[in-house]
């Protein structure tokens, strides 16, 4: 399955028995993002999480009981 990064335009490819090739598949909302970027977004989140000035933004906690 080819599949293009929602970044930077990579284009990638999947193999059709991959659990995340499934999920793109039967679910067109999700999105892929290649590793590089996953990487690099990963490492800025850590980094701003570290100076604790970042703050999680979480619904409700009556609505995260029903699922």
């Amino acid at each position: 399955m080819r599949v293009k990064c929602v970044l930077c335009d990579q284009i990638d490819q999947l193999a059709d028995d991959d659990p995340h090739a499934k999920k793109l598949r039967n679910r067109p909302i999700h999105t892929y993002m290649c590793p590089t970027c996953k990487l690099r977004i990963s490492e800025l989140t850590e980094s701003r999480i570290a100076t604790g000035n970042f703050v999680f933004h979480r619904s409700s906690h009556l609505t995260e009981k029903d699922f």
